[in-house]
């Protein structure tokens, strides 16, 4: 079960492989700062995770005018997201949990999708600046998608509609 609205956001470091090597992300460096926002996909390169990525791509100001961090995470390699990031722009990082040590802590991962084992699950979290989860989606159906609308009432102060 995902983590709820008001649960403390597990603290993670994942990487991102970017055209310049390496470079680590660590959810609680913004933690006092701005809001993250948490937007876990099953897989690089499907049709409704390039629809999502690439719909947080095209309102990416909107994220930004929030100060939002935006952080896209799949179980994928660092390399395939490299790819995907490159090829559709994506102003973003895109975060691999390869050893599938995120998904877990927050309660998002597949025990099996399409007979594959560790898959995440397709969800949305916003962290506070607090560290508190502030908003939490997760859907067992991978074609569904969150409503971003939601998200961003969620990020300017807002509640969620019920």
């Amino acid at each position: 079960m995902a983590l709820s609205v008001g649960s403390e956001a597990p603290d993670f470091t994942l990487r991102q492989k970017t055209s310049d090597g390496f470079a680590s992300h660590t959810l609680s460096d913004s933690f006092g700062h701005r809001p993250t926002v948490l937007l876990f996909f099953p897989f690089a390169f499907t049709s409704v995770c390039m629809s999502e990525m690439c719909s947080v791509r095209d309102s990416f100001h909107d994220f930004e005018a929030l100060d939002a961090q935006v952080l896209g995470i799949s179980v994928d390699s660092p390399f395939t997201l490299e790819e995907m990031a490159r090829k559709e722009q994506i102003p973003f990082p895109l975060l691999s949990d390869f050893n599938r040590e995120v998904a877990p802590r927050y309660g998002v991962l597949y025990d099996e999708l399409l007979g594959l084992k560790g898959v995440a699950k397709r969800s949305a979290f916003v962290v506070g600046t607090d560290g508190r989860i502030a908003y939490a989606w997760s859907s067992d159906d991978p074609k569904n998608i969150p409503d971003f609308q939601e998200l961003r009432r969620a990020l300017s102060g807002g509640s969620p509609t019920p």
